[in-house]
């Protein structure tokens, strides 16, 4: 098997190939170009986005140069794949905002300076929106037929439930086989890359660049990536993990990957860290605390940098071994007018966003789970004033074990 294949299956990123044996021969004889697509329907991409961008990575160390395409074209559609609804429609100002953003997280992560491996940034807008809708149907129409379009799961998952689906979602399956057969014409790509969801759209495409100018083209598509609790990846109870620092700190990306599943650590090492597989082998049975440490240092030192990620450590073990105040804790701003003034716990955790439901937060103070500088916080209505707070204006919230804030007075 091909070497880059092989370490696809190996790191866990294989779900399913349109061609498997040709490509891995093709991969053998030449490099190759291979896309993989970002809608910019936000300003930042989140964990969700992480396996992606580790295929695009993977391909630079077996020498192949990717193809980031940032559809500001197909974002003014919306993907149907997996969605209950039509997703909103974003201002041409908001794309071009987040096509900016997404450009610069994704630059992070990928080498760019190799000119034969450096990624090449596409924006499918720049041949989608001169499109003659006369001339796309004739040309490009004609290679598709309705009967097979409404088996594609993204497209019959919503029509089974008696979902609405608009016409112009159902076109976007034909734009994405039409971006691949564009990158094909234009920089000689011969493979898609993307998540399983994707499947239907990717045979799409290899399909229509075969009829319409009899070329091979391949699909390779990765796992849908569910932590063992069976939550989606990147997604929390406190909202999305983005891989941006403006969005969420480092300090709380670290957490975040310190405190996965211990059923979910050499997974992760494997899918989200540039460890060899050999490597990983060796370590899989030291402590599991340090294996996850080592998990969040690797991911964080990939995005942040390495001084990011061990001052995030640092912060972690002042904060839950030595019980002290971490210097790059999350931190929030308060405002008391006078001496006597306070602020209830209660509101004081909804200001700090770390939880957003009172009757969660009672429950938590119930059950002993609220503290305030290490000490237990037993009444509802427990007021935090100017004498709560030390020598240098501050104090550590803590709700359960592993959620900590410091309260700054200001």
């Amino acid at each position: 098997m091909n070497k880059f294949l092989k370490e696809f299956k190996d790191k866990g990123y294989f779900y399913q190939c349109t061609s498997e044996e040709k490509l891995s021969k093709l991969l053998d004889k030449e490099k190759i170009k291979a896309y993989i697509g970002f809608d910019c329907t936000a300003e930042s991409l989140h964990v969700g986005s992480l396996l992606q961008i580790m295929c695009l990575r993977l391909m630079q160390k077996h020498g192949h140069r990717p193809i980031v395409l940032i559809g500001g074209g197909t974002t003014r559609i919306g993907d149907p794949s997996g969605k209950d609804k039509t997703r909103k429609i974003l201002t041409e100002s908001e794309i071009e905002k987040n096509i900016k953003n997404i450009e610069k997280i994704l630059k992070n992560y990928l080498d760019n300076n190799d000119p034969k491996t450096k990624p090449i940034f596409v924006n499918n807008y720049s041949w989608l929106k001169g499109l003659n809708y006369i001339s796309f149907l004739r040309d490009i129409g004609k290679h598709f037929t309705i009967n097979k379009m409404l088996t594609f799961e993204s497209v019959k998952t919503r029509l089974d439930r008696e979902q609405s689906l608009s016409y112009m979602e159902f076109n976007y399956m034909i734009l994405q086989a039409y971006d691949f057969l564009e990158l094909n014409k234009k920089e000689n790509c011969t493979l898609q890359i993307g998540g399983s969801d994707q499947w239907g759209n990717i045979v799409n495409g290899t399909e229509l660049i075969k009829r319409y100018s009899n070329k091979q083209a391949y699909g390779l598509t990765t796992p849908l990536i569910t932590l063992s609790s069976g939550a989606k990846m990147g997604k929390t109870e406190t909202g999305a993990i983005w891989l941006d620092k403006k969005l969420l700190s480092p300090y709380d990306y670290w957490q975040f990957w310190r405190n996965v599943d211990d059923r979910d650590v050499i997974k992760f090492l494997k899918m989200f860290t540039d460890l060899n597989i050999d490597e990983i082998n060796k370590i899989r049975d030291e402590d599991i605390n340090q294996l996850k440490i080592r998990l969040a240092n690797e991911t964080t030192s990939m995005l942040h940098g390495k001084d990011e990620a061990l001052s995030a450590e640092k912060t972690a073990k002042k904060t839950f071994v030595e019980n002290s105040l971490g210097e790059n804790l999350p931190s929030l701003d308060l405002k008391l007018s006078n001496e006597n003034s306070g602020i209830n716990i209660v509101d004081l955790i909804i200001l700090s966003k770390i939880e957003n439901s009172k009757s969660e937060i009672r429950r938590l103070i119930k059950g002993r789970g609220i503290r305030i500088n290490n000490q237990i916080i037993n009444d509802e209505k427990f007021l935090i004033q100017k004498n709560s707070f030390s020598k240098d204006s501050s104090l550590k919230l803590s709700i359960g074990k592993k959620k900590h804030i410091k309260i700054k007075l200001t």
